[in-house]
């Protein structure tokens, strides 16, 4: 493609924070412009948000279902895809519609609310024959990639063991209860659907381990908890899984974990080796051996894998992190356009896999037993 791409954003207006982030991400490397949005169910704040970003005014509508109607009939200056930053609960209706009207998709997670929604996406996506990118961007981090690289090379035999958390602490109050725009939403069962701390931060641990390992669930016993009272869906979970061909994982996703930030950290362990990454220390790698010195790959060094060597955008020693990590999703899917083949970014399959581990997870803490937890995307 010799031009840039075009791309309209539904929800990101004033008041939220991930819309801002998917903005600086989509135009780091140069490849993309926004040019139209419906940034908030108030059309005075979509309005506003508009100016702010210096739009067209007439490129900037009060609903979603407006500017998918306007943006598929010009002639002129289309948009070729939408990133859909609102909500859970608009994610499927928007998703479908936008693909339906000939745009591809960046969509943020969890993908929808249930199942049945996730596999009619999964089923758009194939009909259509459009492009589906999910921003789980925690794979797109460089070491994230080496990671992937190093498993898939054999570097730690076969896996036998992962553990993945996610801890933060900023719903350890009832937040939501002073109409904090964030805490409320995701509290909300309406707009976020059945479930709070899996489905906003416990899918990142189910899509990192499956990213960088590979392995598929089998079966599950999960724990979860309301631990701040008054509030209407959970803020910690604690699961036990099992894997297929034999491997053990233990997943804790928490919001109530006082002194905690963003500290997802992920270990895997092998017959050969272990490693390990934490995203609050992205750049580092460490790879640990039962009988030599434990080693650390950094960042930008020339020494890593071409996914690794590709995802950096500056030298070694210079952090790069989590906007860059979004941007890789953003470039990967940009690429997908462009040859309309998928690439490296997670895919509407993937979405489909992690809203089955939610409701899968739910069911077993339920039940308080060991659940099927086996899954194949429709593809």
């Amino acid at each position: 493609m010799n031009r840039k791409l075009r791309y309209a954003m539904v929800g990101g207006g004033q008041g939220a924070f991930i819309g801002a982030v998917h903005r600086i991400a989509a135009g780091m490397d140069g490849k993309a412009e926004l040019v139209a949005g419906a940034f908030s169910s108030s059309p005075d704040n979509s309005a506003a948000t508009g100016k702010e970003l210096f739009l067209d005014p007439s490129r900037v509508y009060g609903s979603w279902q407006e500017m998918l109607d306007s943006e598929a009939a010009r002639t002129e200056n289309r948009i070729d895809f939408v990133s859909i930053v609102t909500p859970n609960f608009l994610h499927h209706p928007v998703a479908k519609a936008a693909l339906l009207a000939g745009f591809d998709v960046v969509c943020d997670k969890p993908m929808t609310l249930t199942v049945e929604e996730s596999e009619d996406l999964c089923r758009t996506v194939s009909d259509t024959g459009r492009i589906f990118a999910l921003t789980h961007n925690y794979t797109g981090y460089p070491m994230v990639k080496q990671a992937r690289g190093m498993i898939s090379e054999g570097k730690l035999g076969t896996v036998r063991k992962v553990v993945v958390e996610y801890p933060q602490g900023w719903l350890s109050t009832l937040l939501e209860s002073t109409g904090q725009k964030q805490a409320s939403w995701r509290s909300d069962p309406a707009r976020a659907g059945v479930s709070s701390a899996l489905g906003d931060i416990g899918t990142h641990c189910e899509n990192l381990v499956h990213y960088i390992t590979g392995l598929e669930m089998d079966e599950m016993m999960a724990d979860l908890g309301t631990m701040v009272e008054g509030r209407a869906l959970e803020d910690d979970a604690s699961v036990l899984i099992r894997y297929k061909g034999g491997a053990r994982g233990i997943l804790y996703c928490s919001q109530i974990s006082i002194g905690e930030e963003n500290n997802l950290t992920i270990r895997v362990y092998g017959t050969k080796a272990s490693l390990e990454w934490k995203q609050e220390h992205p750049n580092w790698l460490h790879v640990r051996y039962p009988d030599a010195p434990e080693q650390i790959f950094k960042r930008g060094n020339d020494y890593l894998g071409e996914a690794a060597s590709r995802a950096s955008r500056i030298p070694a020693g210079h952090p790069e992190a989590f906007i860059e990590a979004f941007a890789n999703i953003y470039l990967a899917a940009y690429e997908a356009m462009a040859t309309r083949q998928h690439g490296d970014h997670p895919s509407v399959q993937d979405g489909a896999r992690g809203v089955h581990f939610i409701h899968t997870a739910l069911k077993s803490s339920t039940n308080r037993a060991w659940v099927d937890a086996s899954y194949t995307p429709p593809q």
